[in-house]
């Protein structure tokens, strides 16, 4: 039977928080002395320097900063983060990936990420677990589509070609629930066979995912690496673009025309940040060369107008922790973001890619009671994101 993890002791319905100060996931300079008021699962009230109402619980978080819990914007709570990633998910049973999502989705709630989307389980098994207390706000996409063969086609998601087959894959997957739809429009490091530079769909295929999905209500995001997979998909309409690396054959490529237009529609771009230190699994001598490249596309796709956010791909490597997110923050701002945009892309602006903008990301009245408490300046340095206080998810205290 499924493990899911126990419901933490519900706080009491009305409960002040306070603090030394507060960054709210918008503004670029923190708070002083704030009061946040929780009733349940909401926020519903901020202010500053004034003392909590009379009758309710009060949580003195002391010198702490508070802000709005982490949004890892592209997960995959189905992968273990070890060395063997794929062999490891291969040898579990359906039951036992479910226990490894419950698993992965408690490491990201414990390390202070309170929402997650995730872009690819094994056959929807990520669905069920929605919802369950405890764990963080999951968006779900289910398997994503790939081609036979494709990019990780072992997850379930493999559809034949064609316009006709396409459309019924996004049908398959919004009959089944998910909340957006993930295509591999190009190759990947997982999986054998496949190259980042190499298309797997064409145009006219991406064009009619993304027209049924949206037919559909729903919106549609592409792994895509090399130049034409991120051209065809531009020319598709997708609503947001994975790792978006102009992954060449030799290098990675600069297209000014391409992040002129990607800037110019303000598409947002899942930025693959965020490495913790695992020194017994560096990355390959291939992917290292090509990173310094890949991050001044980055900066580029930045200032052309893209939406940046952390989508740290938690999971695919012992790298990549599911609670790695804070560490994306950190080396963001070390390459040259300034502190409060990499804040905001981790809290309201990833929220808002995730489709939940008007509940998470923010500490704000009416929204979400999702909290991180760290010690220490955020803003002054982010590698205080990584001495939590305190976590609050939808109102209870994880820890």
């Amino acid at each position: 039977m499924t493990t899911v993890m126990p419901h933490p002791t519900s706080a009491p319905s009305r409960v002040a928080l306070r603090a030394a100060w507060l960054f709210d996931g918008t503004t670029p300079t923190l708070r002083p002395r704030p009061m946040v008021l929780l009733d349940g699962e909401r926020i519903v009230a901020v202010a500053e320097g004034v003392d909590p109402p009379e009758g309710v619980e009060i949580i003195d978080l002391e010198e702490a900063t508070l802000l709005p819990g982490l949004v890892d914007t592209h997960v995959h709570l189905v992968f273990d983060a070890s060395a063997d990633l794929v062999e490891t998910l291969d040898a579990r049973d359906d039951e036992g990936a479910r226990d490894a999502i419950v698993s992965a989705a408690r490491t990201a709630a414990l390390g202070g990420v309170t929402t997650v989307r995730d872009l690819g389980d094994r056959r929807y098994l990520t669905l069920p677990v929605r919802g369950a207390p405890g764990l963080p706000t999951i968006v779900c996409a289910g398997p994503p589509i790939t081609t036979p063969g494709g990019h990780c086609h072992f997850l379930g998601g493999e559809t034949e070609r064609g316009t006709d087959a396409v459309r019924r894959a996004v049908h398959t997957h919004a009959s089944r629930g998910v909340d957006v739809i993930k295509v591999m429009a190009s190759g990947g490091l997982l999986t054998p066979g496949t190259r980042e530079s190499e298309s797997q769909f064409s145009a006219d295929e991406l064009r009619a995912i993304v027209d049924e999905a949206h037919d559909l209500g729903l919106p549609v995001t592409a792994h895509a690496h090399g130049t034409p997979a991120i051209v065809d998909a531009l020319a598709a309409g997708v609503d947001g673009l994975e790792h978006a690396t102009f992954w060449a054959d030799e290098g990675i490529e600069s297209p000014d025309d391409v992040i002129a237009e990607i800037g110019a529609r303000r598409l947002p771009i899942g930025a693959t940040a965020g490495f913790a230190p695992a020194p017994d699994a560096p990355l390959d001598e291939e992917t290292s060369a090509r990173v310094p490249a890949i991050v001044a596309n980055v900066f580029r796709l930045q200032d052309a107008g893209a939406t940046i956010v952390p989508g740290t791909d938690a999971g695919v490597h012992p790298s990549k922790p599911h609670d790695v997110v804070r560490y994306a923050v950190e080396q963001l701002v070390l390459l040259g973001m300034p502190a409060e945009v990499a804040l905001r892309a981790a809290t309201s602006e990833g929220a808002e890619v995730c489709g939940l903008g008007d509940r998470k990301g923010r500490i704000a009245e009416g929204y979400d009671a999702d909290l991180l408490a760290v010690d220490g300046d955020p803003l002054a340095d982010p590698s205080a994101l990584h001495a939590i206080r305190a976590v609050f998810l939808r109102g209870d205290r994880m820890r």
